[in-house]
């Protein structure tokens, strides 16, 4: 069978055929692609609406525990401050007593001191008088022996603070006067007391 080509004005008409259905084609998806990308845009927006929500929700809730977090720390400083005057009364209260305390220890030490430094001086005293009366004694009855009228009596002497106590017995008046002023011309004696009593019997040495 023999082809014979198609003559130019068969062609024509085919050619607009096919160009027709290419552009319809293009077209199409020309659409396709311009409602994909509608969707591709629309879903980037809804996507970047969300992470705006998203952010500005983070930033709320930030918000709300940084407010938390202040009321907090607030009420723990206003706690500590309380706490701290209340620590700084009480320790001023205990230093008061404290020195108190030691103010009325102190007081006592000096009351019991000052009554101790008495009773010593007392002591002293007591002591310095009787070495005093003791060597008053021992004075004038050294002095009676050495004495050429008296050295043969028997007398007693006593001295309390400085009181001289004299006893016993002589031979005369004259031997009596003679031991009081004897007594009396020692140093330290500041009165004779006179209990001697004269032997009228005896005669007198004198």
């Amino acid at each position: 069978m023999k082809t014979t080509p198609d003559s130019p004005q068969n062609l024509l008409p085919n050619r607009m055929i096919v160009i027709s259905c290419l552009a319809a084609i293009l077209g199409l998806v020309a659409c396709q692609q311009e409602g994909s990308a509608e969707k591709a845009g629309q879903k980037i927006d809804k996507a970047v609406d969300n992470v705006g929500q998203n952010i500005e929700q983070t930033a709320e809730m930030a918000d709300n525990k940084m407010d938390s977090i202040k009321e907090s720390v607030t009420q723990q400083v206003e706690k500590t401050g309380t706490y701290l005057e209340e620590s700084k009364h009480t320790a001023n209260n205990e230093l008061e007593k404290a020195g108190q305390a030691i103010d009325k220890a102190i007081n006592n030490t000096g009351k019991r001191l000052a009554g101790a430094k008495d009773a010593v001086v007392d002591a002293a005293s007591t002591t310095g008088e009787f070495i005093d009366d003791s060597a008053i004694t021992t004075q004038i009855k050294a002095a009676m022996i050495s004495d050429e009228y008296l050295k043969a009596s028997v007398i007693e002497v006593t001295t309390v603070n400085g009181v001289v106590t004299l006893k016993g017995s002589l031979d005369s008046e004259q031997l009596l006067g003679r031991a009081i002023g004897l007594v009396n011309s020692q140093q330290g004696v500041k009165s004779v007391q006179n209990e001697l009593m004269v032997n009228a019997s005896v005669p007198s040495k004198q």
